[in-house]
């Protein structure tokens, strides 16, 4: 028998195929391109033993050439049995070039993996696919991500109020580096959907239930607020105003409130006494004490539907601290802000659809006891440079309470 074939990744500039050509690629083919990339770039140690080291330059790339280079790596006829003469895996692995062409070869292939023609019985096999593109683009992510001081990025958000932008709200962020054993971690990091939501609330303050005048008092509640963002801007927006005001941001994680209580202080340092306190609130076996003991006027969350049972505990909470109306036909009950990414692949897609299981739509509400029903639904189209690849699109409920007959419009 002949020596079993060494492990010999080629250059993601020779091995990858045009995105163009994706709709015609085989599950084979777009396979065998994703193992190249695992070897690369995630080998494991006895992987890595394997791999056979040739050619000792690195490659020049011109700046502005579009054409797909000959990348120099390509795997050579050996020049004797022994395969001493080569290339070099690490130089290889290290050349910026072939790693970015890699990250945008994903990118593209997770925004456009819909295109993808296959058979019906190849859908469990393209699903694992997608996830294994997926996992390699979050593998970079956190490369990155870990190259930063432990201390993490510091993000600074400008956001103009109005329609005129005379004033601005600006907030601060500490974005920790996310934790690689601990899944749950998540809100180490401001998401886009958060983003797009503070963007909105400062566009038009009065539209998000912060300034009621029937009211002497506003309590507004963040769940899994993460850095804080939806709580600091609301703070922001309602710091001029006469009403007496409590916001509350809670979370789960211990290093997510350390750092949630780390950008509130950053955020109102000159403030006796900041505007917005910090609790843990557990979805699954939440503990009401003080100050969660009493109903809030609004109730905000961003992007905190990651799993299929996060949209049940959800909506557990909101029913027990959401403020209800006055009479079953009112509507001075309060109202619950919900924006989620809507996710075409990888392991969320279709977690949006949860929230739509849970919340009826308030049109088909036949009770005659006030319960939690969608009043409206926005789609948000992605904005470029902003979201993850996963991320098609961005939907935002508004939710409150509702029996039938209410006039919701």
């Amino acid at each position: 028998m002949g020596a079993t074939r060494q492990v010999r990744p080629s250059a993601p500039t020779a091995c990858l195929p045009p995105l163009s050509r994706l709709p015609s690629c085989s599950l084979d083919r777009i396979a065998e391109a994703l193992a190249n990339l695992h070897v690369l770039y995630l080998p494991s140690r006895s992987l890595q033993q394997n791999i056979l080291l040739k050619s000792k330059h690195l490659p020049s790339h011109a700046i502005h050439d579009i054409s797909v280079p000959d990348s120099g790596y390509a795997s050579e006829e050996d020049d004797d049995d022994g395969g001493e003469d080569g290339f070099d895996i690490d130089l290889l692995r290290s050349d910026p070039f072939e790693r970015e062409f890699a990250i945008r070869w994903l990118t593209g292939f997770a925004a456009r993996s819909d295109t993808w023609v296959y058979l019906d019985d190849e859908e469990v096999a393209r699903t694992k696919l997608v996830d294994d593109a997926a996992a390699l683009l979050a593998s970079f992510a956190c490369e990155e991500e870990s190259e930063e001081a432990e201390e993490g990025i510091t993000r600074k958000f400008v956001f103009p109020v109005g329609t005129d932008g005379k004033e601005s709200v600006v907030v601060e962020l500490n974005d920790a580096p996310l934790l690689s054993d601990d899944h749950t971690s998540v809100g180490l990091q401001s998401w886009a959907s958060s983003v797009l939501l503070a963007e909105r609330m400062c566009l038009d303050p009065d539209a998000w239930g912060f300034f009621n005048t029937d009211r002497e008092a506003t309590r507004v509640l963040e769940l899994g607020a993460g850095t804080g963002l939806l709580s600091i801007v609301a703070a922001k927006l309602m710091h001029h105003s006469s009403q007496t005001q409590r916001i509350i941001a809670t979370d789960f994680h211990p290093s997510v409130l350390a750092n949630l209580k780390a950008n509130v202080h950053t955020n109102f340092r000159s403030a006796s006494s900041p505007p917005v306190d910090v609790l843990k609130l557990d979805w699954q076996y939440p503990v009401y004490d003080v100050p969660l003991d009493k109903p809030f006027d609004v109730i905000l969350a961003a992007d905190v539907v990651y799993e299929p049972e996060h949209a049940q505990w959800i909506k557990a909470c909101v029913e027990h601290t959401l403020s209800r109306p006055n009479s079953p036909t009112s509507l001075d009950g309060g109202v619950f802000w919900l924006i989620i990414a809507v996710r075409s692949s990888g392991r969320h897609e279709g977690l949006d659809s949860t929230v739509t299981d849970v919340f009826p739509w308030a049109s088909s509400v036949a009770s005659n006891t006030p319960e939690l029903a969608i009043l409206d639904r926005e789609t948000i189209g992605r904005l470029s440079g902003v979201g993850r690849a996963d991320e098609s699109a961005y939907a935002l409920f508004k939710i409150g309470w509702v029996c039938q007959g209410m006039n919701t419009s």
